[in-house]
């Protein structure tokens, strides 16, 4: 397992055919890589306790959730995880934690997978292939 510093945390909400990314506060927060089988991740977010009804709502309906989740620097790329929670805890101090177990979402892949997909229906094979696909990235 690898241990990583959570330092931002999105929720992303569908609301009405749109998604709206809901910004978490965190006190703290740590992400694990599990290295399973299933290539699941943990994260922990320490929050201000204002923010138990949100969470317990959200854990009541057992929905999955799309996450969006700096890691380590604030300059990083937010990784995009499909998650579930696992627990939301009541902590010293008016604060709480929430777990979630999700796994990563590779968009950056699925984006140029897409592209690559449409560069071919359009006809373009060999090195017209190339050049398209290049220019298009």
């Amino acid at each position: 397992m690898k241990t990583f510093k959570l330092i931002s945390l999105d929720v992303l909400e569908d609301r009405k055919e749109d998604i709206q990314q809901k910004n978490i506060p965190l006190l703290d927060g740590l992400i694990i890589n599990r290295e399973d089988e299933k290539n699941q991740w943990m994260l922990e977010a320490y929050l201000d306790h204002s923010y138990k009804p949100y969470f317990d709502e959200l854990s009541d309906k057992k929905d999955k959730l799309m996450l969006q989740a700096k890691i380590t620097k604030p300059s990083n790329q937010p990784a995009t995880f499909v998650a579930t929670i696992v627990e939301v805890n009541d902590l010293e101090n008016k604060h709480m934690n929430v777990l979630f177990i999700g796994t990563l979402v590779d968009l950056q892949r699925d984006q140029i997978e897409k592209t690559l997909q449409a560069l071919i229906e359009e006809g373009y094979q060999g090195d017209e292939l190339l050049d398209a696909f290049k220019d298009r990235m």
